[in-house]
């Protein structure tokens, strides 16, 4: 795959995932509740990084694992 196609493909699933994480809110407050938003949108926040300096592959890795702790989270109904 290109870098042109990596490119690509880490911005269209940037631009996914920012509805997603924009609207992230805790349903209870509760220090467990609060590391798992903290990891998620700290990953988020190093995809968007990653992305801004143009390493797309670092992007999309960051952006699996804002997603997996995102998931995790509503699994444990610390989200909404």
């Amino acid at each position: 795959m290109c870098s042109d196609e990596l490119k690509e493909r880490a911005e269209r699933y940037l631009n996914k995932a920012k509805v997603l994480f924009e609207n992230l809110t805790l349903t209870v407050n509760t220090e467990e509740s609060r590391k798992f938003y903290e990891m998620a949108m700290n990953y988020y926040n190093d995809a968007v990084y990653f992305y801004n300096n143009g390493n797309f592959i670092g992007a999309i890795i960051a952006l699996e694992y804002a997603e997996g702790w995102m998931d995790a989270g509503k699994f444990m109904n610390f989200f909404k």
